[in-house]
């Protein structure tokens, strides 16, 4: 049983680097195409359809590039399509979601100080969010409203700010954060799966039948491809927030969110009006700078103006079993020689400020919670403590991989 949770930890890496493989690959192409359509310039000796062209040099040679606005007179023999790129991406993440939050759910998904529920029910309010996110934006989209594109876009800002209220209302903070990633992420790989795709299809079986395209196909997945260039930034950072507590677990984590997306709009903006050749607009730096700068208050407020601490959820029944094992108490002293110095709510250890990572194990209930992280960490690798700065012996690393594996097996191992 105890092997489980290696093979686990290797699975999740596994998906975690194929799901950042794929994002290189899919905002990448995403970037490179905003820039080259932004940096279109409109020639006279361009062909009939041409909208404008580029030219570009890498790699030692050079490119000329022309853009069709709506389609060329001849179908080429050969369309390369981006598309696998976003749908892997997508894919993969959501399989960390289910490894990591979907599996560990009473550890990484749930806080009862904040929302009382069972796996199954924490679980069924993720997938319903998700759905609800892209529902809800598409129907907008589609709407009277989608014909303005800035106007839609506050309404979309309007929706992803309210989420990331109603997601700290239900999960745990580093939970809401990857959360809010996830629902971002799920309407930008829609948009290309049910949208942009689709629309570019129905043009290309106009050409092939001879018939001539509509350019509203073109013009609605231009719209949602702009969207998917705003929202990129934003939701990398709140892919790695989980390893930044000050982001997520914090009493204003939710407004911070929305700052965040504000601070995706101001770098994309510089980078979209340079492109185009249109100047550079160096206040959006100076605003994003500001931003950030906001946030970074906004993550200590609640210690620097009423002295509050974060309270420790108490452990789940799935995790009592490790406190009641009699590997526990000499396993507790360890943790609490070698770890608790950095790993409480007040560090005694020069130089730090929180417990790394947010994990505070200051109490038998924290250890017993923290059982399958220790193990991995500190037991079955030497990941904790860095550098082993506190000398944890290989006898008292048998020791906490003893009293994993034998909570686990319900065996007492010697």
């Amino acid at each position: 049983m105890y092997e489980y949770a290696i093979a686990w930890e290797w699975i999740a890496f596994a998906v975690r680097w194929l799901h950042v493989v794929t994002a290189i690959a899919w905002i990448g192409s995403s970037f490179y195409f905003i820039a080259l359509d932004l940096g279109l310039v409109q020639r006279p000796h361009l062909p009939v359809g041409a909208y404008g062209e580029e030219w570009q040099v890498h790699g030692g040679g050079f490119y000329h590039i022309q853009k069709y606005l709506v389609a060329p007179a001849t179908m080429p023999e050969h369309l390369t399509w981006f598309k696998w790129e976003s749908y892997v991406t997508w894919l993969s993440g959501f399989a960390m979601l289910c490894l990591v939050y979907y599996g560990g759910a009473e550890l990484f998904l749930i806080d009862r100080h904040v929302l009382d529920v069972s796996a199954p029910v924490a679980i069924a309010i993720s997938l319903a969010s998700l759905a609800f996110g892209w529902i809800v934006y598409d129907l907008l989209c589609k709407s009277p409203l989608g014909k303005n594109t800035w106007g839609l876009m506050v309404l979309l800002y309007i929706l992803l700010v309210a989420m990331a209220w109603g997601y700290t209302q239900v999960f745990t903070g580093r939970a809401a954060f990857l959360h809010l990633g996830a629902f971002t992420a799920t309407i930008m790989s829609a948009n290309v799966f049910f949208i942009i795709i689709p629309n570019q299809k129905i043009v290309v079986a106009d050409l092939i039948a001879g018939r001539t395209p509509d350019p509203k196909y073109g013009v609605i997945a231009k719209q949602r491809s702009l969207h998917n260039n705003y929202l990129t930034l934003p939701v990398i950072f709140f892919m790695l927030s989980n390893h930044y507590p000050l982001a997520f677990a914090t009493a204003f984590n939710w407004i911070i969110a929305a700052l965040v997306f504000l601070m995706g709009v101001t770098i994309r903006h510089w980078f979209n009006t340079t492109h185009a050749r249109k100047g550079r607009p160096t206040w959006t730096w100076l605003a994003t700078a500001l931003l950030f700068i906001v946030i970074i208050w906004l993550s200590t407020v609640p210690k620097v103006l009423t002295g509050e601490t974060a309270q420790a959820a108490a452990p789940a029944p799935v995790f009592e079993k490790f406190a009641s094992d009699a590997h526990f108490p000499a396993a507790r002293d360890v943790v609490a020689s070698r770890c608790s110095m950095c790993h409480a709510a007040e560090p005694a250890w020069e130089g730090l400020q929180a417990a790394p990572k947010g994990v505070i194990l200051d109490s038998d209930a924290a250890i017993a919670t923290m059982a399958r992280e220790i193990y991995l960490q500190a037991g079955r690798s030497h990941a904790m403590p860095p550098g082993n700065l506190t000398g944890v012996t290989p006898e008292e690393r048998q020791l906490l991989t003893a009293w994993y594996e034998s909570a686990v097996s319900g065996e007492q191992t010697r």
